[in-house]
């Protein structure tokens, strides 16, 4: 048994933590068990983000595993008086060859306490030596998922739980100007919980909650605000200049480096609010016994709910735990406490559990979002196609992939804080998906006006080899250059790095200029995050992140007017649907001689720049704004 303060959110990393035990600790896979994501049980994490669980937590489970592995060697030397050189581990079983004697691990542990501390040096089994690590075995409680007896935290009753429901205001920053509540207090089974500007209730059912919400009456003040009209606007007006030196990167002289071009290009880029749209929208059980609180919650960071809900009711840590269910997707969604706080304070006052599941317009509304940006670059090019200048101005969306991995002497890139007008957090990659587009973007527009091959462009201006791996085979496989064969195709491709992996995209798009379709007709994407640990899991993220990308390139795109989001449903807020889907190919490469990355980001940062450029390729027209056919391309 296995124990990480990370959480299973659909990135199946259950699945590859336990290979890797299984790997190192020589016993079948399917023996494997572990417990995730409780405070309670398991070691701190500080939560599951940043394609970070593979580079970190695969090594150290590795290590323990090796130490314990040692260790029953020892113990099974030690009762046949043997060296432990010459005794073999396989199969949860020590083995001495020369005698054919062998004790199982379980023999060897019964009745002992066996610890030791970890060696200095880091002797584990090498991804060229891997039994079970690498090979693309089945999702841990797959069938569980599929077949529906997996529980959610939507899915957890207990014994005298109530449904709770949150009194929402009709807009952000507004305040409760009063509440009458009589009504809603009168219903049988019903409790009303009012603390500030928070306004809930509990029943036996989510219907009786619904209908007690529904009858408080509750007027609000409310404030104008900007509106996803402006935004962009707004951004560029108030962004701050960077007095953080780690916002700011410099090297040579840009002025020289652009007066040294033979051509020179600037373009805006623009990047709308998107939502991360989770199959499984934020829910929380909670429930209060003997002063102490449990709540059963997707979160992807247990441990900082665990310490903001001991914070908010002024409770010892130590008297909060926080038990994470595998959970329906997250997409760097779920770092707050939002509906655990909710379902806490609703159970104290209600004296018995509470569950909470916000509404898919709750999701929509009250989440945090992608943030919003403001993109300007200057570029700068010799007669030959090299780079002389790069300049680099992120407003808002954040700092993530800002930094070009092209070769380019003279650079300047800047990170710029705007204040917040939407909530705004973690997305998948972060900002690197947006500095990505507005990158290779531009890089492909400097191509055109070099008259040079975009694919033999990148390559002019790299030196980073495994970039260069990346980017050949995603054209290897593509077919990289394309002759078009019917009018409206085209072809465009995208390369980048973020969190120690590589991805490289080539799209395929055809464009009916008389109806204004857009139709991604194909994607290859080559991807490289070292050694591989799961094929068919690196390739679900690969394919999903491919999928989901499509939605932000093509059409995902908050609306907001005086603080409502105006598209808070499925059926406005246009998401990724099975006729969107190209054909797909991912391109795994499995390099042995590099520690794992992870993956669960960086797949997603080429497709939009990929569509992008290939839709400049079929049309002649450089789409610059993120969702780029929002509404289909305008009718020629």
């Amino acid at each position: 048994t296995g124990f990480t303060g990370k959480a299973e959110v659909g990135q199946n990393i259950r699945t590859s933590i336990s290979q890797s035990i299984a790997d190192e600790l020589r016993v079948p896979f399917e023996s494997v068990r572990l417990v995730m994501a409780d405070t309670s049980l398991t070691p701190f994490d500080a939560g599951t983000f940043g394609s970070r669980t593979t580079p970190t937590m695969t090594p150290q489970f590795r290590r323990v595993a090796e130490a314990a592995r040692n260790l029953l060697i020892g113990v099974a030397a030690k009762e046949w008086n043997v060296a432990s050189e010459g005794l073999v581990a396989a199969d949860a079983k020590v083995t001495d060859p020369a005698s054919k004697r062998s004790f199982t691990y379980a023999e060897l542990a019964r009745g002992k306490t066996l610890a030791q501390n970890l060696p200095a040096e880091d002797p584990v089994t090498p991804a060229t030596e891997w039994k079970v690590a690498g090979k693309p075995l089945p999702k841990v409680d797959g069938r569980a998922f599929v077949t529906g007896s997996h529980k959610y935290t939507s899915d957890i009753r207990l014994e005298g739980m109530l449904y709770g429901k949150v009194l929402r205001p009709p807009s952000f920053g507004a305040t409760l100007a009063s509440c009458d509540d009589r009504a809603a207090k009168a219903m049988n089974g019903v409790t009303v919980v009012r603390d500030g500007d928070f306004v809930g209730v509990t029943a036996p059912s989510v219907h009786e909650a619904q209908k007690a919400l529904d009858a408080i009456r509750a007027p609000w003040k409310e404030v104008p605000q900007v509106s996803s009209k402006e935004i962009f606007s707004y951004l560029k007006k108030h962004a701050e200049p960077s007095s953080n030196e780690r916002f700011r990167h410099q090297k040579g002289s840009v002025e020289e480096g652009l007066a040294a071009a033979e051509h020179r290009l600037d373009a805006t880029y623009n990047i709308a609010y998107i939502a991360h749209a989770p199959l499984e929208p934020r829910a929380a059980v909670a429930q209060w016994a003997d002063g102490k609180l449990t709540v059963w919650t997707g979160t992807q960071r247990p441990f900082a709910n665990r310490d903001e809900l001991a914070s908010v009711f002024h409770i010892p840590e130590s008297s909060v735990r926080v038990i994470v269910p595998d959970t329906g997707a997250a997409y760097g969604g779920k770092h707050t406490s939002d509906a655990a706080i909710e379902a806490a304070r609703l159970a104290r006052a209600a004296g018995k559990p509470v569950k909470v599941v916000w509404t898919r317009e709750e999701e929509f509304t009250w989440a945090y979002f992608r943030p919003a940006g403001v993109i300007e670059v200057k570029g700068g090019i010799s007669k030959d196609g090299k780079l002389t200048a790069w300049e680099f101005h992120n407003c808002h969306s954040g700092m993530s992939g800002i930094e070009t991995p092209y070769d380019v002497t003279n650079q300047h890139t800047e990170y710029h804080q705007v204040p917040l007008v939407l909530r705004s957090g973690s997305y998948r990659g972060l900002a690197a998906s947006a500095n990505h587009f507005a990158r290779e973007s531009h890089m492909d527009a400097l191509a055109h006006v070099a008259q040079m091959d975009p694919l033999g462009f990148r390559i002019k201006n790299l030196s980073d080899a495994r970039m260069r791996a990346v980017l050949e085979a995603a054209a290897k496989s593509f077919g990289w250059p394309r002759q078009k064969t019917q009018e409206g195709q085209g072809f465009g491709l995208a390369c980048g790095s973020e969190k120690g992996s590589y991805v490289a995209a080539c799209a395929e798009v055809a464009v009916n200029r008389a109806s204004g379709d857009v139709r991604v007709v194909r994607v290859v994407e080559a991807f490289e995050c070292g050694a591989i640990v799961n094929p068919d899991g690196l390739r679900n993220q690969v394919v999903g992140a491919i999928i989901q990308g499509l939605g932000g390139a093509l059409f995902e795109a908050v609306e907001f007017e005086n603080g409502r989001i105006t598209n808070p449903h499925f059926a406005a807020y246009r998401v990724p649907r099975f006729r969107d889907v190209p054909e797909v190919e991912a391109v795994l490469l499995d390099r042995k001689d590099i520690p794992s990355a992870g993956a669960g980001e960086t797949p997603i940062m080429a497709i939009a720049p990929a569509v992008g450029n290939a839709l400049f390729d079929a049309t002649g027209v450089r789409l610059n704004n993120l969702p780029m056919v929002p509404n289909g391309l305008p009718v020629a």
